[in-house]
């Protein structure tokens, strides 16, 4: 499936994952709306990418704290009112606050559901019209650690576990009126997450433009058949 001159939207696409996946589709010819909560960040990132010599597809910055449905709603109907339509949604923002139950704050709980799971449900709400009409597909980026508890991940993993489930069910919601939905669930990755600064040491990680690979397969593929959750960890993991 040739994907050139389709549309898509990302939430997060400024940094890590989400710019993975942002330059692999504009590659393809993929017109693409990235998102962050500043929109400075959100331009720098999409005059990076339509530097670079593979972009074929057009990109728009966008401002957008996906906890706030209404701008969702918004930022989808700028995109759809631009280009005309939209096939592909990827909920990918998220947060990651880690400490013992004991230690977490309230407003650290808050922030990681309403951001990494309450935002992925706005997300859907937002879009599914406009993927109505394309037959397009709704994706969410979960974690290995939506299936993985640990200690000192209480709001993370309820988030991702949440993820994952939710996007599961929506799956089954959807299938009969032509949308596609699925979850990447991605084990260690070398982003900046979590203010992470990726080095030499993280080469053995999954990389971002893997994870840009693996979407724009999926999206490829045909629309009868469906991966409904994709696991992805790093092949190897160094020796101790």
């Amino acid at each position: 499936m040739n994907l050139e001159n389709t549309t898509a939207f990302i939430t997060g696409g400024n940094t890590g994952i989400g710019f993975g996946i942002a330059q692999a589709l504009v590659a393809e010819g993929v017109n693409v709306a990235i998102t962050s909560r500043s929109l400075d960040r959100a331009q720098e990132a999409a005059d990076k990418i339509q530097k670079l010599d593979k972009s074929k597809g057009k990109i728009m910055a966008l401002e957008l704290d996906v906890k706030d449905f209404e701008a969702q709603k918004a930022a989808v109907a700028k995109v759809v009112k631009e280009w005309g339509k939209l096939d592909y949604f990827v909920a990918n923002a998220g947060v990651g606050h880690f400490a013992p139950i004991q230690d977490l704050s309230v407003e650290q709980w808050q922030d990681t559901i309403d951001t990494n799971l309450t935002g992925v449900f706005y997300g859907i709400k937002a879009s599914v019209d406009a993927l109505k009409e394309t037959k397009g597909f709704f994706l969410t980026i979960s974690s290995l650690a939506g299936t993985n508890f640990f200690a000192n991940g209480s709001a993370y993993n309820a988030s991702k576990f949440g993820v994952t489930g939710f996007t599961q069910a929506v799956m089954l919601d959807l299938r009969q009126e032509g949308i596609r939905v699925s979850t990447i669930m991605p084990g260690s990755v070398a982003t900046g997450f979590n203010d992470h600064k990726v080095d030499d040491s993280d080469a053995w990680k999954i990389q971002k433009e893997d994870i840009g690979e693996i979407v724009v397969g999926l999206f490829k593929l045909d629309a009868r058949t469906l991966p409904s959750k994709i696991e992805v960890r790093p092949s190897q993991t160094p020796k101790k």
